[in-house]
């Protein structure tokens, strides 16, 4: 049977009893047959967030209902269109028994439909328990996948580096803190000849550009901006993603130091990072910089054939961005906006069938071939290794580091008032610092007082 993806104009005209399900030719219910072998005699609904894993979901939907017998539909929300669908969706007496919540707003928003996942088989599993969402006294949701983002870094030349003859360390794992960091950073910097005879490089720098053009700046404005605003919540005890109206600038010293670092151990000269002429990715690529503060989804056009780079899968890693506060326990940053939600309205059978389906999602070959092969995703559960593990180098140290206890860095840069407005003031700061234009005194004022400026001007309808 031929599988369609059900369009937000669809969803008010159908009646779906199943979780966010996009039905199939059959009617809107799942093949029967195979072994029955599920323990409950509920059904499940799910409403998918992600357009692109539909028919992903589906094909998983019908091999579940035929091994198993119970029903499952999934209905794929239109791109764009998910929180108008889910509300409608909702109200219907068969609603969804699976949903997605993106943030600790979202699920203040259905707190009354979030049951309490802490103790379900999908948390037991759970490789790091901060990618869940905490509410009122509850895990609301479970993230099903996730991205993350640090210190892209050439492994190949990195380790030769520590066989030669008076480099700082001796292995890259003693890299494991900023003060070691930065030391290694500047010994590059400074042996770049020695290197390049040494190892047969074409290193340049040891950090790729640090761009302050549009294109660029928000791997800094957001992304290492993420991390004293990281820091500061966690002192504070405020949700870590939704933040607080007022930010103090603790660890803008921190912030400074790295970001002395960036520029001081490149080639780029600091008077052009924001001429829009400077490609980091480029020049990472093609082997010219050691290190390159990035993402996860840096890892494809890394090592697309076609882009002509000269780093392969095998030289790449990645390391978290040491930022001088809790290195000993720091993972990567890793963030998502899909976690699922199981509806706690449904009725019992329904919640029980909904868990266990979950559970045979990320523990079946079926299931895992799914998410990580077909979806292209990564999954943060202990049960994705092997075949099942994501062939994506830079999510495969997230999920090393937190196999190995260490505490994945939130995305705390979700919580930016007006992101543009403050971003842009925050950049414009920083690039007359960076120039010698400008003092570091104006960057923190762009940094606090523009927080507290743009958290009244985001909140003034609550307020009222």
């Amino acid at each position: 049977m031929k599988k369609k993806i059900v369009s937000a104009l669809m969803v008010a005209a159908m009646v779906v009893t199943a979780f966010a399900g996009c039905g199939s030719d059959k009617g809107g219910t799942s093949t029967q047959g195979g072994d029955k072998t599920s323990k409950s005699s509920g059904k499940v609904y799910m409403l998918n967030f992600k357009p692109e894993t539909d028919e992903a979901w589906q094909d998983l939907a019908e091999t579940y209902t035929d091994q198993t017998g119970v029903e499952v539909n999934v209905l794929t929300a239109a791109d764009g269109q998910y929180n108008t669908t889910l509300q409608s969706e909702m109200a219907k007496s068969d609603a969804p028994t699976i949903f997605n919540v993106g943030n600790s707003s979202a699920a203040q928003t259905w707190n009354d439909y979030t049951y309490d996942l802490k103790d379900s088989e999908l948390y037991k599993h759970l490789t790091d328990k901060s990618l869940v969402i905490n509410y009122d006294d509850k895990v609301a949701a479970i993230a099903n996948c996730y991205e993350c983002y640090g210190l892209i870094y050439n492994k190949t030349i990195l380790e030769g580096y520590c066989g030669m003859d008076g480099a700082v360390v001796s292995s890259v794992d003693e890299i494991n803190n900023f003060d070691t960091l930065k030391k290694v950073a500047d010994d590059i910097n400074s042996r770049i000849d020695d290197i390049n005879k040494e190892l047969g490089t074409d290193l340049t720098e040891a950090f790729a550009s640090a761009g302050l053009d549009d294109g660029s700046s928000w791997r800094f404005a957001g992304h290492l901006a993420n991390m004293p605003l990281y820091y500061e919540f966690k002192d504070d005890g405020c949700d870590l993603t939704a933040g607080e109206e007022s930010i103090k600038g603790t660890y803008l010293d921190n912030f400074k130091n790295v970001w002395d670092m960036y520029v001081s151990d490149s080639a780029a000269d600091p008077k052009t990072l924001n001429s829009g002429a400077l490609n980091a990715e480029s020049e990472f690529g093609m082997g010219e910089a050691v290190f390159y503060q990035n993402g996860d989804w840096e890892f494809s056009p890394l090592t697309n054939e076609e882009n002509g780079y000269a780093v392969t899968a095998d030289d790449l890693s990645m390391m978290p961005i040491y930022f001088g506060v809790d290195d000993e326990n720091e993972g990567l940053c890793v963030g998502t906006e899909n976690y699922w939600a199981v509806n706690a309205k449904a009725s019992q059978e329904d919640i029980d069938a909904t868990l266990e389906f979950l559970n045979w999602v990320i523990t079946s070959d079926e299931g895992r071939d799914a998410i990580t092969n077909q979806m292209g995703l990564t999954a943060p559960y202990d049960t994705f290794t092997g075949d099942y593990e994501t062939k994506n180098a830079f999510a495969q140290a997230a999920n090393k580091l937190m196999t190995d206890g260490k505490t994945s860095v939130a995305w705390s840069f979700n919580a930016t008032p007006n992101v543009d407005d403050w971003r842009a003031d925050v950049v414009s700061a920083l690039t007359a610092y960076t120039a010698g234009e400008g003092e570091w005194d104006a960057v923190k004022t762009a940094f606090v007082d523009g927080w507290a400026n743009q958290w009244k001007i985001a909140h003034e309808d609550d307020a009222q």
